[in-house]
């Protein structure tokens, strides 16, 4: 009953150390047990922890399946449905992990060099398939000779003639490849599969009785400089011999076969090198070598394909207008949509997202979240929805958050339909002025949606009006709206965010004096642009951005594809196109006070542009700031503090130059 009069308090930074969300969902056959990763914030190591636990879905009983000051994560059932295996960082570094689900006994497996990825059971439940990197020895081309015993020397150089030599949340990589390994269920000693200076990885399926192996791979002689050109391959787990089972120019990936053994359902797309393209599901009848496209008429982009348990057709997920949907698309027939209601494990911006599994019976199991609370499991069973957990409500129960709007703005540019959501302050008054933070997503094909955000929530707490949108280029909404930045971004994206902008001004409860734009990667270039297109806002703040694309292209981790994709070739052969779409081409225009925040470690988009733009800013006398984050990389808030700090030190900036 005192509940009920509890007095609601604003949310703070350091509730963030009290969130838990659920992920990678796992779902018994007989549809009596979901088991889910449970994942929260550890505030003595600063690190997210998580373990592995299970729910009932007749009682909604809770159980731990593991526990520890760990990472548990990536529960895979047997095929028997007797065991579960498991990758965990107990011991100090990630191993496999079996426990026996009847007797409760749990045992590492394994005893590996490197991480083990993407967990598979061979079909007689007797050994693991996983992925796993394989070093190579470093090249030392040089090495000199003279130095005296004792001798206290340099460090040697390093040499490095690889096309991709870093990597973002990695660092300087190491010379070798990803291979495919086995290893008994039992424990033992693991056995390559792969060979080849190729990298093995991603999602594996097994052929009925257990003798082929699918896989995708790139294993073209280009493969470094068309790193997107994955074909689906079959191999013999006799002779370890690999056939090429697809052959085209294009992502094809995620082999999974139907359980009768006839079918090899995969994702891809023809490659056009465009900017984004939609993954379809491709069936390839094993009997008589046809391949046909399933889902040609959805104008979605198709992940995370599950065959039904009569081998009749798939389940799939996708975005649509900013949510996560599931799915079925029968062998003959229509589609039929199970959920939109697929929850965002990503709970610091509201990214879409998500995950599911599906029992033998079609009950789905998936992460169930809104804008209101972060992913918890639920469950479809004939029809009906339920919340099988509620993981936040001690951390959110009493809490005031800021109620969720959706919107809908027609472009000043050419009236096309953009799509967005207003995040307002807890006791919003109408009556009342407030600031506005017009938050951008990065990508910049991505999107945001109806989903739980700490951020934006964070931001409302402290009394702002928070715009979030998705403007052309973000997918959801089809190929077309995100084949608008097409060798054109930033561009009309700015007039789409700044119809958003005009839409709440409109309405008559914001202060047009206390306008804030701030953004992250994508969505940092282009608060960016912005500042260097318009003097309307009192504040920005662009976080790890892109500032120039020429420098970019030659300094981010993933350059081939930045070059061939984003831009209609090299930039010393376009330099003119580089530089008309780069924010430092305008930097002359600023006048807004812009402080800058990025991860020292970052890779993907450099520290160094973040630099050039700052002081480019201090060279044109505008008011400027410089936040680096130490050892963080393109993934600022991984650990929670950070997230506390990049919300801290953005909110500090708009209150400095938003006192009227």
């Amino acid at each position: 009953m005192s509940s009920a009069f509890a007095v609601e308090k604003p949310l703070e930074l350091i509730d963030v150390f009290d969130l838990e969300y659920a992920n990678q969902i796992e779902f018994s056959d007989d549809g009596k047990l979901v088991y889910f990763v449970r994942n929260r914030m550890d505030i003595k190591t600063d690190k997210k922890v998580s373990n592995i636990w299970s729910v009932d879905v007749k009682s909604k009983q809770l159980q731990p399946v593991t526990s520890g000051v760990h990472i548990d994560y990536a529960p895979v059932l047997s095929p028997q449905g007797d065991r579960l295996a498991f990758v965990s960082t107990r011991d100090g570094s990630s191993q496999i992990y079996v426990k026996w689900l009847n007797t409760g006994a749990v045992a590492k497996i394994s005893n590996l060099t490197q991480s083990p990825r993407n967990l598979t059971w061979t079909p007689d439940g007797k050994q693991i398939v996983f992925s796993q990197f394989v070093s190579a020895s470093a090249k030392t081309p040089v090495s000199v000779s003279g130095k005296p015993k004792g001798a206290d020397w340099a460090k040697p150089p390093v040499f490095i003639d690889d096309v991709y030599y870093r990597a973002d949340g990695a660092g300087y990589t190491k010379a070798g490849f990803t291979h495919l390994f086995s290893i008994d269920a039992n424990g033992g000693n693991a056995q390559q599969l792969t060979s080849g200076e190729f990298n093995h990885g991603g999602r594996v399926s097994f052929s009925h009785d257990g003798k082929t192996l699918y896989f995708s791979a790139n294993r073209h002689a280009e493969h470094k400089l068309k790193p997107t050109n994955t074909e689906v391959y079959a191999l013999d787990m006799k002779s370890l011999q690999v056939k090429a089972i697809t052959d085209r120019f294009g992502p094809d990936r995620s082999p999974t076969i139907s359980p009768n053994g006839r079918f090899l359902a995969y994702l891809g797309y023809d490659d056009k090198r465009t900017n984004y393209e939609n993954a379809d599901i491709y069936v390839l009848d094993l009997q008589n070598d046809e391949t046909r496209v399933l889902t040609q008429e959805l104008d979605r982009s198709v992940s995370h394909i599950q065959w039904d348990a009569q081998s009749r057709g798939l389940y799939y997920s996708y975005d649509s207008q900013g949510q996560t949907v599931v799915a079925h698309q029968p062998l003959k027939g229509r589609a039929k949509v199970i959920t939109q209601k697929v929850g965002s494990v990503s709970f610091g911006r509201p990214y879409s997202g998500g995950d599911f599994d599906v029992s033998a019976k079609g009950d789905v199991a998936f992460t169930l979240a809104d804008t209101q609370r972060p992913a918890d499991v639920g469950l479809i069973q004939r029809g009906k929805t339920e919340r099988l957990t509620q993981l936040n409500e001690d951390a959110l129960g009493n809490k005031a958050l800021g109620k969720v709007e959706e919107i809908w703005v027609k472009s000043k540019h050419d009236q096309l339909d953009i799509q967005g959501w207003v995040v307002y302050p807890p006791n919003f008054d109408s009556s009342k002025k407030y600031p506005l933070v017009l938050e951008i997503h990065g990508g910049p094909v991505a999107n945001y949606g109806p989903h739980f955000s700490a951020e934006a929530q964070l931001f409302a707490a402290k009394g702002n009006v928070v715009l979030y949108m998705n403007p052309r280029g973000s997918d959801s909404y089809g190929k077309a709206f995100a084949q608008t930045i097409h060798h054109n971004y930033p561009s009309h994206d700015f007039d789409d965010l700044m119809t958003g902008v005009d839409a709440l001004l409109a309405k008559g409860f914001i202060d047009e004096q206390r306008l804030f734009v701030t953004g992250g990667s994508g969505g940092g270039v282009l608060t960016a642009w912005i500042v260097g297109h318009t003097d309307r806002f009192a504040a920005a703040v662009v976080a790890k951005p892109v500032i120039n694309w020429f420098s970019f292209v030659l300094t981010a981790d993933f350059y081939p594809f930045f070059t061939d994709y984003w831009f209609p070739g090299k930039p010393w052969d376009h330099t003119e196109h580089y530089m008309k779409r780069s924010p430092i081409s305008y930097v002359g225009n600023v006048k807004t006070p812009t402080m800058l925040l990025t991860g020292e470690a970052d890779y993907r988009t450099p520290i160094s542009e973040t630099e050039q733009y700052y002081q480019a800013l201090k060279l044109q006398g505008v008011d400027t700031a410089m936040v680096r984050i130490p050892d963080a990389s393109h993934g600022i808030t991984a650990r929670p503090s950070n997230l506390m700090n990049k919300v801290a030190y953005i909110q500090w900036w708009f209150d400095k130059h938003g006192s009227n």
